[in-house]
């Protein structure tokens, strides 16, 4: 595939790996509106420069993920091949460049949608969905540590390696998952986590503002999600598959990223 400009949507919050120590899911758009993965992306040992931000375009040289077969699966030629940020679309005139690029295929069925993953010929794995109606916004306590086991492993292997900024500490882990409640246009009702990374961020921010007060910090974090995304902002959702369920879940899809545009009221002449 060699050097590829990609317009990138979704950054999900780090998960630890056996192999690369904490690694991102890279998801977005090519200039021909079609859905790419990049994993995998150590993205917070990336140099200042190449940190891209969702909505840059950045240029990297890409192979196909062989041991992905998901179709729009693919990684840097190397760990170490450089990403370049090229541009950004801002939100002028209400998304309008985003909305050219993100919104070419938009899925209403999930039903559909899920059988599109489950057909080996077609195996959908990214997607952007509109909800019918939000339900509710919600967050489940989990493990608030990463496993002992696989960090003491990744210890061994001296993958937290000292850096000119002192030695690698792995991101935090999140001790909640958050979760949408929604409908499609059949009615059918879904509960979907969501691993976006800006969601986490947002938590860690409100837990700092509320001096660690995790209930307050959540109720903010549902303020911005269901109160103003989902209640006043055109939301849509992009979802993505798990390698290791996309073929034995019964949904395998999860939201990865979310876009908010303001709604716009049609039927204006003028």
């Amino acid at each position: 595939m060699a050097l590829t400009k990609v317009l990138i949507t979704v950054k999900t919050y780090p998960t630890l790996s056996a192999k690369y120590d904490e690694l991102v899911c890279t998801a977005g758009f090519k200039e021909d509106g079609t859905w790419i993965r990049l994993y995998p992306v150590p993205f917070r040992k990336k140099s200042y420069n190449e940190q891209y931000k969702k909505y840059d375009w950045i240029e990297v040289d890409l192979v196909k993920n062989t041991s992905d077969f998901r179709p729009d699966s693919f990684r840097p030629k190397s760990i170490d091949s450089e990403i370049k940020v090229v541009g950004h679309i801002d939100t002028a005139n209400n998304w309008e460049e985003r909305k050219k690029i993100c919104l070419g295929k938009i899925y209403y069925n999930l039903t559909e949608l899920i059988a599109e993953a489950k057909n080996k010929e077609i195996c959908t794995s990214l997607a952007v969905f509109k909800p019918t109606e939000i339900l509710d916004f919600t967050a489940e306590l989990v493990d608030r540590e990463w496993d002992k086991d696989k960090l003491a492993k990744l210890n061994q292997l001296n993958l937290f390696e000292t850096t000119n900024e002192g030695k690698f500490e792995v991101v935090q882990k999140l001790p909640y998952k958050f979760k949408f409640h929604f409908k499609d246009n059949q009615g059918t009702e879904s509960r979907m986590m969501i691993e976006d990374w800006e969601t986490g961020q947002l938590y860690w921010n409100c837990l700092a503002r509320h001096e660690g007060d995790e209930q307050k910090a959540i109720a903010d974090v549902r303020k911005k999600y269901f109160d103003d995304f989902a209640k006043t902002k055109d939301l849509h959702f992009f979802l993505g598959t798990t390698q290791a369920h996309h073929h034995v879940s019964l949904n395998p899809f999860i939201i990865i990223g979310t876009f908010q545009p303001q709604i716009e009221i049609q039927g204006k002449l003028f």
